[in-house]
């Protein structure tokens, strides 16, 4: 791999501050930060996960707890749920383990997407507060850490330095993200759908935030993303009646961008993958952050956030391949700095 190449992160990465379902719901205590730490072993065990250059520059790729990390070419990174027995629900050393593999991503220009895809019947039923680790296979990415106390201060810890900074490395990471939502989203599943740049639902998903049916709170930011697409009346009602609606409903409510049939989703979702991967990246990176900063700016301000970024897009390859590929009625070749 080339370490020559240019960083785009270093200055479009801004990040922004952003169940009822067989038994799982939302749990609290998770304790402190983790610290990556690249380990050979883990709790004893060999590692089975290897480093891949190729599709996705160096990214851990493997099983991990409760997910898989996969590549596909041009730079497609697909995270698949992996705990079908208890309908992918979370618990925290998998968010851990997921909140690792999202800093990889961001940091790793040749990742051009992120693709969040779940297995058996669910998406992700949120979190899972059984305790066990029925259904959670592979190796652990970070090693575990003193959970906390089950208090308000553990509560907090919990959310601010574990399970509230994933959906924030979603939302602010400057690559393009799409969940392929293939059935239960729900409580933590649906907020990390909904910090997804794009999300196309199976028309078996069902979808919401039960939290109230438990006397809980989303709290991993889904009641900021919903004001967001659905504003406040719309929101209140969703939130406040613990409403569970199922896709065709959730693309009218704008939840959604796509509903496709069951055998359909994921080709569909990597179709789309593809496409946002074969893109002009730097132009998008910039768009994607100027969007969301948009959404909280006056006019005023969103203008002068969109000309402060305009000259890395005009000033880059992209753009003069953009304009060759035009006056030469061909289609463009963008991305060439991703491969030198």
């Amino acid at each position: 791999m080339q370490t020559d190449r240019p960083t785009m992160n270093r200055f479009i990465l801004d990040v922004s501050p952003v169940a009822e379902v067989e038994g799982l719901c939302e749990v609290r205590v998770e304790g402190g930060r983790n610290v990556a730490q690249r380990c050979a072993t883990i709790t004893g065990r060999q590692r089975t996960t290897t480093t891949q250059e190729g599709a996705a520059g160096m990214i851990q790729t493997g099983e991990f707890r409760g997910f898989e990390v996969s590549t596909e070419d041009p730079g497609i990174l697909v995270i698949t749920f992996n705990r079908p027995d208890r309908l992918n629900g979370m618990d925290a050393p998998m968010k851990r383990d997921l909140l690792e593999t999202l800093t990889q991503a961001a940091m790793e220009d040749s990742v051009r997407v992120v693709l969040f895809a779940g297995s058996g019947r669910a998406f992700s039923a949120g979190d899972d507060i059984s305790g066990q680790d029925k259904g959670r296979r592979g190796e652990a990415l970070v090693p575990d850490i003193h959970r906390g106390h089950d208090n308000v201060l553990g509560t907090i810890n919990g959310l601010r330095k574990i399970s509230q900074p994933i959906n924030t490395a979603i939302r602010g990471m400057d690559k393009l993200t799409i969940a392929a939502m293939n059935g239960v989203a729900v409580q933590t599943g649906f907020s990390l759908a909904l910090s997804c740049d794009f999300r196309i639902a199976s028309s078996a998903a069902r979808m919401g935030s039960g939290t109230l049916r438990f006397g809980l709170l989303p709290d991993e930011g889904g009641h900021y993303l919903l004001l967001q697409m659905m504003g406040l009346p719309k929101t209140m009602d969703f939130l406040m009646r613990s409403r569970l609606v199922g896709a065709a409903e959730a693309h009218d409510l704008g939840l959604v961008h796509e509903v496709v049939e069951p055998d359909e989703l994921m080709p569909r979702a990597m179709d789309l993958a593809r496409e946002l991967a074969n893109g002009p990246q730097v132009a998008m990176r910039l768009l994607k952050r100027s969007l969301y900063n948009a959404a909280d700016q006056t006019w005023e301000q969103s203008l002068e956030d969109i000309a402060a970024r305009t000259p890395m897009a005009d000033h880059h390859p992209d753009s003069r391949e953009g304009v060759a590929a035009f006056r030469e009625k061909r289609k463009p070749a963008f991305n060439a700095w991703l491969e030198e």
